[in-house]
């Protein structure tokens, strides 16, 4: 049954798609066509190009047989998991030289940390800074004069907004290149623990401080299972990266190993290689619907149920969410990584890893196997695990089991038989919940609603004492049009105290958890938002409100009538209009669409 399921959606999406899939690819043919563009530029256009490279690089882009390939990196060094790309240019430039290319660092992108930003005015830059690295990465490789592309980044919006980029430039290959996690720190256990403790105030802020230090302590990706770890998935199990890639820690010589490999690779499929793969041929609906198995197998981030909707129609393909939610009925979940268990992604990968979840998804029909990958035909390469010997980097295949089944699991043996993912519908729209680290007890909750405009005045009740008794926390206007559809993470450790309190708890917002949806249940991405007259802004604290993961309903239980005799309120956003940048995108709040639509301005 799940072979035939995948198909049949895969063939909806591909009828869906056609005419928009059509026009994409011939785009990008119409531009690979020309060959190396180099040649066809003038010569004073060539001279800027290469006017600070040494004079044998000169030479050899001053003809079209030798590769230049692109450099485009998220690297800065105040986020740890950009931080180790800083020596990535030099052990490219170097790999390339070698293989008989030549490198170029042709532009960086922003990249900003959820982390740093979350709970604060930064954050409502967040969802909105993916489309912002799409342009800039579109401005890197504007000058038309690469035959390849390496894409360096990591984490939340970047690796989003650079698969946005790569496919508006389809008609080029491109490998995307890790940087891996860092190593494990703190326990996710304890650090839940202490931040629970601080906020029922049981504890101050040196005390959390210290937790914190010792959980973000080194370079590298956060080792949660959030956005920026479920990136790094996606784009091994779409073949975007070399097999075995995503979680490599940095600084280590398998890691350079990797990132030398993917430098020689990109060589061999380019125009003038023997394997030209450009990225958008690549990119097809076989390898999107890898990737939304791969998000569902694993428990990951609901970020991607807004990122691979954006990165998807890029290339012409059109999914939707209820494609994830049909896709759900037939994925088993087989991974539990915090917050949907206690390990990290160290743990997921000494367990076995991409390379135990790819082989088991592929022996039981539940991936494409015959996806084009940057590797070569097909994903079986990706049941490999990558090693040195001898300083030789080698891949080894790996039988699908697990070592450690308390964190990976195959899909004979799954943690649960569907992917945990649901779309709710009802009079309050649709929306996206995330329901495998959700218990089967708290997955049905009716209780009054609790009204609040922002997570401030909710944080401000709870530690006032306000909020006893069961309740649906309802936060309104955080949609994308409103502020720009900021993460709440500042509100899972109080909902969290309230249920283990006894409490029947639940968050419904136009906003975004990411992969910090938990252990409460939380329907997020409410479409339409409240900025846009969704029925969620008629909401009134009292009003009951039944949320029924195993049904799929979110409803509030009043007469409709009533509901949509109740006026729209017309509330003050200025606040969220200037400071920290935000009158900068006042643009994006304008043109963006809905989160079922990718919440993008690229529509």
């Amino acid at each position: 049954m799940p072979r035939s399921a995948i198909s049949a959606l895969t063939a909806r999406i591909r009828a869906r798609s056609a005419a928009a899939r059509e026009a994409y690819l011939a785009r990008i043919d119409e531009a690979a066509s020309s060959g190396v563009h180099r040649a066809g530029i003038g010569c004073g256009n060539l001279a800027h190009a290469f006017a600070a490279c040494a004079a044998p690089e000169k030479a050899d882009l001053n003809g079209t047989v030798k590769p230049n390939i692109a450099i485009v990196s998220a690297y800065n060094d105040m986020l740890s998991a950009h931080q180790p790309f800083e020596r990535f240019p030099a052990l490219i430039k170097h790999a390339i030289r070698e293989a008989g290319g030549v490198a170029q660092f042709a532009g960086g992108v922003p990249a900003m940390c959820d982390g740093v930003t979350q709970g604060r005015a930064g954050m409502e830059l967040s969802l909105f800074s993916r489309d912002a690295i799409a342009l800039a990465a579109a401005i890197a490789l504007s000058h038309d004069v690469f035959d390849g592309a390496l894409m360096l980044g990591v984490c939340d919006k970047i690796v989003p907004g650079l698969v946005i980029a790569a496919l508006s430039f389809g008609h080029l290959p491109m490998i995307f290149v890790p940087a891996g996690p860092m190593p494990s720190g703190l326990s996710n256990h304890e650090k839940t623990r202490i931040r629970q403790l601080y906020a029922e105030g049981r504890i101050g802020r040196a005390e959390l401080l210290e937790a914190e230090e010792k959980s973000y302590h080194s370079p590298g990706t956060c080792t949660f299972y959030g956005t920026a770890n479920s990136n790094q998935m996606l784009m091994e199990i779409m073949g975007l990266h070399l097999p075995g890639a995503s979680f490599v820690n940095p600084n280590t010589p398998l890691r350079d190993a990797l990132t030398a490999a993917a430098s020689q690779r990109i060589m061999a499929i380019t125009g003038q290689g023997n394997e030209f793969s450009p990225i958008g041929r690549l990119v097809d609906e076989r390898a999107v619907v890898n990737g939304m198995v791969g998000l569902l197998a694993t428990g990951g981030s609901t970020n991607h149920t807004i990122h691979l909707v954006a990165m998807a129609r890029t290339a012409g393909i059109r999914i939707t969410w209820e494609d994830f939610s049909d896709l759900s009925e037939h994925i088993p979940l087989l991974a539990r990584i915090y917050p949907n268990g206690s390990a990290d992604v160290n743990h997921f990968h000494s367990a076995g890893g991409m390379p135990v979840l790819i082989g088991t998804l592929l022996d039981h029909g539940l991936l494409h196997e015959d996806a084009k990958t940057v590797w070569g035909e097909g994903l079986a390469p990706y049941r490999a695990r990558p090693a040195l010997e001898n300083e030789t980097l080698a891949w080894h295949e790996v039988a699908p089991a697990s070592t450690d089944e308390t964190v990976l699991r195959t899909a004979s043996h799954p943690f649960s038989p569907d992917g945990g993912l649901r779309i709710l519908r009802g009079n309050l729209g649709h929306a996206v919940i995330k329901i495998s680290a959700v218990k089967p007890e708290h997955q049905l909750i009716e209780a009054p609603a609790r009204v609040f405009r922002n997570q401030e005045d909710f944080l401000a009740a709870f530690k006032a004492g306000a909020l006893t008794g069961d309740l649906v926390a309802v936060i309104q206007y955080q949609g994308p049009g409103a502020n720009g559809m900021p993460e709440l993470h500042k509100l899972t450790p109080a909902l969290g105290v309230l249920q283990d309190r006894g409490h029947r708890v639940a968050l419904v917002t136009d906003g975004r958890m990411s992969g910090a949806s938990g252990k409460v249940p939380a329907a997020i991405h409410v479409t339409p938002e409240c900025a846009a007259g969704g029925p969620l802004a008629r909401l009134r604290d009292g009003d009951p409100i039944r949320l029924d993961c195993r049904a799929g309903r979110l409803e509030v239980l009043i007469d409709q009538a009533q509901l949509n005799a109740r006026p729209l309120p017309t509330p003050d956003l200025s606040a969220n209009e200037t400071g920290t940048g935000r009158d900068l995108f006042s643009l994006f709040r304008r043109n963006v669409n809905g989160a079922d639509e990718g919440a993008t301005i690229f529509a």
